[in-house]
């Protein structure tokens, strides 16, 4: 690294997106000064659980058994109106009763544990970009620091001061309504899981643990609250009885949030040195838990480009797929979100259209398009008009029999490096990726399921698990190596 860059790149934001984009740069051999505002966590969890891709992802790295006993819900929701998952293959509802704050804790010792610099009470206040580097200020709890770094990466959330800074463009819809979230104690709230509509609006209530409820409110007719003002516990009991007709005004509330449906989402992804992920880059109303999973995926597919071109060995455009690939996915996420909030939050009006889609969703065909679209399994990345159907698709998790034994696909990826499967046992191929072997490794075995991968003889797969190229040809090996792997020469 160079001797005037403090790190070769820089994270504002250390909440789950930020974390998991530090662990993936250090895979790539990145040097990372992570700078988080708040000394210490807050402990408050506005999400409890992540995706089926979201998952994966988790397991590609390796670190899944840190969360403990996950337990996966295979009936969900979209718009709340229920149904099976699993009619799509490897789907599901996710994870469920995850605290965010416990992702949390566990994407920062796995960062830590790679050697990410995480640095609590330095709060972003402003940023230099030139050719060569960006520079950024920000307050600490030994006064204002400069640092100085190859890229700066903003995963500061919805507010994102980095992308204010930075000049993004950020258009979308203004919130319209404001609503409430809360875990309250003592209050003995009715479960509603999938929540009630009301004549004055909507509810909904889970239990967290014993004698402790999250609860959400959407009243019809509330304004958008001032996020910088936290409501009081009286306010959210007040709206609950006003909605339920329950008293809970006894009880008290660990915490209380506020949030509202505005929908925004950048131009652009990067500008130049800056990139953003996450929440700095989209927003949206909470459904089906998908903020949380959509920014680790952001965070995923954007780690290894951005370690490839700090090492130097990216071919050229990579860092530019990044935007390629997840703004389309940001605008699914968005389209989908305000689908489902339409239906779900819509007063009389939107009683006809919950009619229709309660028909709709009783067939099969438009279950496995929701179930994808709120999983993220449905996620395919254009590499290609032409192909095997896997090309642009995740890689399933699927077991092989290896000379060493049986091994999950997942495994494979813990490294966060490319993987060539041979599945045919063919010399050619693995000649062909022999001048890569620094960036991908071959793995020769049989699927035990022999129609795993489509049929397909061999399989490029990259860093983020999906897809790259399918087939037989060396040649077409050697062009997909080229375009994801850059030159076999690259240090």
């Amino acid at each position: 690294m160079d001797a005037e860059m403090d790190a070769e790149v820089v994270i504002v934001g250390a909440g789950p997106t930020g974390l998991m984009l530090a662990g993936e740069l250090r895979l790539g051999g990145v040097s990372v000064i992570v700078a988080e505002r708040l000394e210490r966590p807050t402990g408050q969890s506005r999400g409890l659980g992540f995706t089926a891709r979201a998952l994966e992802s988790f397991d590609q790295r390796g670190i899944v058994p840190r969360f403990g006993g996950l337990q996966t819900s295979p009936v969900g929701h979209f718009g709340g109106v229920q149904f099976d998952y699993t009619v799509l293959e490897d789907a599901h509802f996710g994870a469920r009763g995850i605290p965010q704050s416990q992702t949390e804790e566990v994407l920062e010792e796995w960062a830590r544990e790679l050697g990410a610099d995480i640095r609590r009470g330095w709060e972003f206040l402003a940023l230099e970009q030139d050719e060569d580097a960006v520079t950024v200020t920000l307050t600490t709890p030994d006064g204002e620091r400069r640092l100085r770094s190859r890229y700066l990466v903003g995963a500061d959330g919805g507010h994102s001061p980095v992308r204010k800074a930075a000049g993004f463009d950020f258009p979308g819809t203004s919130a319209t309504r404001g609503m409430y979230l809360a875990d309250v104690v003592g209050c003995e709230v009715k479960p509603r899981f999938l929540g009630e509509r009301l004549p004055g609006g909507m509810v909904m209530a889970a239990p967290l643990a014993e004698g402790v409820d999250r609860i959400i409110i959407a009243e019809h007719g509330t304004p958008p609250a001032d996020r910088s003002e936290t409501p009081e516990f009286t306010e959210v009991a007040a709206a609950w009885e006003r909605l339920t007709g329950e008293d809970i005004s006894g009880g008290g509330a660990d915490w209380v949030s506020s949030f509202t449906d505005a929908t925004r989402q950048v131009t652009e992804y990067r500008r130049g040195r800056v990139l953003l992920v996450g929440d700095a880059a989209h927003i949206h109303l909470p459904a089906g838990g998908q903020g949380l999973s959509t920014g680790v995926q952001d965070a995923v597919n954007l780690g290894w480009k951005l370690a490839a071109t700090v090492r130097a060995w990216a071919p050229e455009g990579l860092l530019d797929t990044y935007h390629e690939e997840r703004h389309p996915v940001g605008e699914r996420l968005l389209m989908n979100t305000r689908a489902q909030g339409t239906v779900f939050l819509g007063g009389p009006e939107s009683q006809p259209l919950r009619d229709l889609f309660g028909e709709l969703i009783a067939l099969d065909p438009v279950k496995r398009h929701l179930a994808g679209v709120v999983s993220h399994l449905d996620v395919r990345y254009d590499l290609g008009p032409d192909g095997h159907p896997l090309l642009g698709r995740r890689l399933p998790p699927r077991a092989l029999d290896t000379a060493t034994g049986e091994v999950r696909t997942p495994e494979l990826l813990h490294a966060a490096q490319g993987v060539l499967l041979d599945l045919s046992d063919d010399t050619a191929l693995r000649e062909a990726a022999a001048a890569w072997k620094d960036r991908v490794t071959t793995v020769t075995g049989s699927p035990q399921d022999p129609d795993a991968f489509g049929g397909a003889a061999s399989v490029l797969v990259r860093p983020d698990g999906y897809v790259a190229w399918a087939g037989t040809d060396p040649a077409g090996l050697t062009g997909a190596l080229h375009r994801w792997f850059g030159s076999p020469e690259a240090a």
